[in-house]
C-alpha cells in the first residue's frame, strides 16, 4: 500500500498498478482506491488497509436497544426510528446512529440466537442452540411416548376427522414398540392401549416388547393421569416428566412424528397440507377419503416397514429389528392377563346383590354371578368403556369374570340420542353465531361504541314473545289461584281487594304477632276503603 502511495505522490500511479494490486489482494479496484484515499488522510491506515478505525465512541448495543428490539419483534428499522425520535426529544449531542451502523452493531454484539430470540421468543432462539446427543444405551432402557394428530382427513361414521396416534418408541433401537389410533382426541384409554401393545411381544405385536426401565413424557395430562401412573407403578416403570415445551429432550419420538408425515402421511388421500390451486386452497369436493379402518391398517403396515426395512441414520445401516436382535439385554416380561389387570382403572369395592353390581348408578350382571350374591368384589374397568367391567374378589384378588351393562340401549336408541344431541348442539351454535353477528359502527374519532341493527316494533315483540315462551318465570300463572283475602282490620286498596278470593282465609301463623293498627283506624274496611 505504501508503494502505491509513493507512486501516487510521484504521479506515476496508473490504473494498471491498481488493477494488479486488487488482483493480488483479492479485492475490487474500487476498494483499493478507497484504501488509498484513507491512507492519504491518515498514514497509519496504510499499515492495515481496510481495517476500521477503533474509537471509544463506537456505537454498541445497550440494554435500551435490546428492549426496543424485543418491543418491535426484531424490526431494526422501527428501532432506528425510535432512537431518532428519542435523540430529537433529548437533544443528544451525538444524535442517533445511522441505520447501517445499527445493523452493523446488532450483527457484531448479538449472537444469531439472541437476534432470533428477541424477534420470535425462546422457541425461535432454541433453533440456534447446540444440543448434546444422549448415549444410545440398551434396548428397553428408555422409551419415549407422545400423541400426534395426523394432518389427514379420514372418514369416521360419515364425518371427516383427523385421527390421533399414540405410540411408544425405544430410544436405543428407534423401534416403534406400541401404537394406538383414536378417531378423536386421545385419552388415558389410548395410552393404556398403546402401552399394552408395546409391552406384549407375541403376535401380532412382533418381537419388540417387554417392560422398559424408564418412560419419558412431556407433562401430558393423559400420560400423568392417576390410572396411567398407577399402571406404571405396578409394572415398576419409572416415569420421567419432562418440562413443558422442551421437544429436544425427547428427540426420538419427535423425530418419529416428523418422519411419519413426510414419509407416509403426505401421500395419503385427504392430506390437509397438500398444496392446492386457487386463492383459497381447500379440499376438492369429490376427493374420496380413507375409512378409519383402512387408515389404521395402512398405518400399522407402515409401522412394520419402519421396524423391519427402514434404516435410520443413527443405526448406521441397520434396521430397528436388527438392532433389537443384536442387543443381548434380557427382557422383563409380564403375562397378558396380569398386564390387562394392571392397565385397568380401579373403582373400589362393591357388594354383589341379586340385581348384580351397582356402578355409576347402573347395574352390571354376568352369568358367573349365580349363587354369589352377598360377597364383596372389587371393580376394575377400561376408561370410557362403560359397557363392561371386570370383577375381582375383594379379599383374595381372584378374577371372577366380566359383567355387562344390564338393560343396555339398542343401536337405534343410541343413534336417536346422538341425533338429538347433535340437533341441540346445532341450535346452540346457531344462537351463539347470532350473538357474534352483532355489528358496531365504524368511527374515525374517539367515541363510544354504537351498536348497529334496526328492528321494527313487530319484530321486537315477536322476538320477546319467543324468548318469553322459554322462560319459566314468564310461564307462571299467578292469577290462576287468587290469593286469600287479607284480615278485616288491614287497609287494602280497592284495586287489590277485587283480585282476592273472599271465601279463603289465610293460614294462621301462631308465632307471628298481630298486625298493628294505625292511629284512628277502624276495623271496618268499608270506612277506609277509599283512604288510598
Amino acid at each position: 500500500m505504501r508503494r502505491l502511495l509513493a507512486l501516487r505522490a510521484g504521479k506515476g500511479l496508473t490504473a494498471g498498478h491498481v488493477r494488479v494490486a486488487a488482483d493480488a489482494l483479492g479485492v475490487s479496484e474500487r476498494t483499493v482506491w478507497r484504501w488509498l484515499a484513507a491512507a492519504g488522510r491518515d498514514e497509519a491506515a496504510a499499515d492495515e488497509p481496510g481495517a476500521r478505525a477503533q474509537t471509544s465512541t463506537r456505537f454498541t448495543i445497550t440494554p435500551e436497544v435490546r428492549g426496543l428490539l424485543a418491543l418491535w419483534k426484531g424490526n431494526v428499522r422501527a428501532v432506528h426510528r425510535e432512537l431518532v425520535l428519542r435523540a430529537a426529544r433529548q437533544s443528544s449531542p451525538g444524535g442517533a446512529p445511522s441505520l447501517t451502523t445499527l445493523h452493523r452493531a446488532i450483527r457484531r454484539d448479538l449472537t444469531p440466537g439472541e437476534r432470533a430470540g428477541l424477534a420470535g421468543g425462546e422457541r425461535a432462539a432454541r433453533k440456534h442452540d447446540v444440543f448434546l446427543a444422549r448415549p444410545r444405551g440398551w434396548r428397553n432402557q428408555v422409551w419415549e411416548t407422545d400423541h400426534k394428530q395426523v394432518p389427514v382427513l379420514v372418514d369416521v361414521d360419515g364425518k371427516a376427522r383427523r385421527p390421533w396416534i399414540t405410540w411408544f418408541t425405544d430410544c436405543a433401537t428407534n423401534a416403534i414398540t406400541g401404537v394406538a389410533v383414536t378417531p378423536v382426541y386421545p385419552s388415558r384409554e389410548s395410552v393404556l392401549s398403546a402401552l399394552r401393545s408395546a409391552v406384549l411381544h407375541e403376535e401380532p405385536y412382533g418381537p419388540f416388547g417387554g417392560l422398559p426401565e424408564k418412560v419419558r413424557v412431556d407433562r401430558g395430562k393423559d400420560f400423568l393421569s392417576r390410572t396411567v401412573t398407577a399402571a406404571f407403578d405396578l409394572l415398576d416403570v419409572t416415569v420421567e416428566d419432562l418440562p413443558a415445551y422442551t421437544p429436544h429432550l425427547k428427540g426420538t419420538v419427535e423425530g418419529l412424528n416428523r418422519a411419519v408425515e413426510s414419509m407416509f402421511l403426505a401421500a395419503l388421500p385427504g392430506y390437509a397440507r397438500q398444496p392446492r390451486p386457487g386463492k383459497r386452497p381447500s379440499r376438492p369436493k369429490d376427493e374420496a377419503l380413507l375409512g378409519f379402518e383402512e387408515f389404521t391398517a395402512r398405518l400399522l403396515a407402515w409401522t412394520a416397514w419402519w421396524n423391519t426395512a427402514h434404516q435410520p441414520a443413527p443405526l448406521r445401516g441397520r434396521t430397528p429389528l436388527e438392532a433389537w436382535q443384536d442387543d443381548p439385554t434380557p427382557l422383563r416380561d409380564v403375562s397378558a392377563a396380569d398386564l390387562w389387570t394392571f392397565t385397568l382403572e380401579d373403582a373400589g369395592t362393591r357388594t354383589l346383590t341379586t340385581r348384580g353390581i351397582r356402578f355409576r348408578k347402573r347395574d352390571y350382571v354376568g352369568a358367573w354371578m349365580t349363587g354369589q350374591a352377598g360377597i364383596q368384589v372389587r371393580i376394575r374397568f377400561m376408561p370410557h368403556h362403560d359397557h363392561r367391567i371386570e370383577v375381582y374378589h375383594a379379599a383374595t384378588g381372584r378374577y371372577l369374570g366380566p359383567a355387562d351393562l344390564a338393560d343396555q340401549a339398542t343401536d337405534e336408541q343410541i343413534s336417536a340420542v346422538r341425533r338429538a344431541r347433535a340437533a341441540r348442539s346445532r341450535r346452540l351454535k346457531k344462537d351463539l353465531q347470532a350473538v357474534q353477528r352483532e355489528r358496531y359502527a365504524a368511527v374515525n374519532q374517539p367515541a363510544a361504541p354504537q351498536l348497529l341493527g334496526a328492528l321494527t316494533a313487530a319484530q321486537a315483540e315477536a322476538e320477546l314473545a319467543h324468548a318469553a315462551g322459554t322462560s319459566l318465570s314468564d310461564l307462571a300463572l299467578p292469577d290462576l289461584i287468587p290469593p286469600a283475602a287479607p284480615p278485616a282490620d288491614w287497609r287494602t286498596p280497592p284495586s287489590l281487594a277485587t283480585r282476592t278470593a273472599p271465601g279463603r282465609l289465610p293460614a294462621p301463623f301462631p308465632s307471628e304477632p298481630a298486625p298493628r293498627r294505625l292511629p284512628g283506624q277502624t276495623a271496618d274496611p268499608a270506612e277506609h276503603g277509599d283512604a288510598s
